[in-house]
């Protein structure tokens, strides 16, 4: 065992030192109680009214951005469904469209896993169907940065129903069919 061969010379005889030799069993206790004693102090800290927007399993880039947010780095930004309830993601104040997307994508996600469980959404229906709105303007570029709309810290923004349209205008070949397909049997 690697651990005990690096252990076992520190010393002379193999013990005392920092968890020399026979006490390898002892450290490892010690970490699972060092570990169990972190979880459950961050679990407190978590159920604390002022850290309510810290996810329940924060990421080490959840707490980063949001750490952003107090220096003033971040953004808030408040998303308003189609039934009229909202919900806040935090992007950096360089973030682009795109960025906003997988924010949004994100915090739905675990919205809904932490109310009805595993549950997929197909994002590219959802992207394909629905759109985001600023001051009746569509964040159509994913590239964009969300400043050069005017989105500032606390802003909101919306979800709203359309169709993108198709830039060769053309239907597909299985489309072409299906419609042709269709004339032939009214003849």
């Amino acid at each position: 065992m690697e651990w005990s061969e690096k252990n076992e010379g520190s010393t002379p005889g193999g013990r005392g030192g920092e968890g020399g030799g026979g006490g390898g069993g002892v450290v490892y206790c010690s970490e699972n109680a060092k570990r169990a004693k972190l979880n459950s102090t961050l679990a407190a800290l978590l159920d604390d009214p002022i850290l309510s927007d810290v996810p329940k399993k924060p990421s080490l880039s959840d707490v980063d951005t949001l750490i952003s947010l107090e220096l003033g780095s971040a953004m808030r930004i408040s998303v308003l469904k189609l039934d009229s309830t909202s919900f806040d993601v935090v992007v950096m104040n360089s973030a682009t469209v795109k960025d906003l997307k997988l924010c949004i994508k994100k915090k739905v996600t675990e919205m809904e896993q932490s109310q009805m469980g595993h549950r997929h959404i197909s994002w590219k229906h959802v992207w394909a169907n629905y759109g985001l709105l600023y001051q009746n303007e569509k964040l159509l570029n994913e590239s964009a940065v969300l400043q050069d709309f005017g989105i500032r810290n606390n802003s909101q923004v919306q979800f709203i129903p359309f169709i993108t349209a198709r830039l060769n205008k053309k239907h597909t070949k299985r489309k072409k069919h299906r419609f042709f397909h269709g004339l032939n049997k009214l003849s």
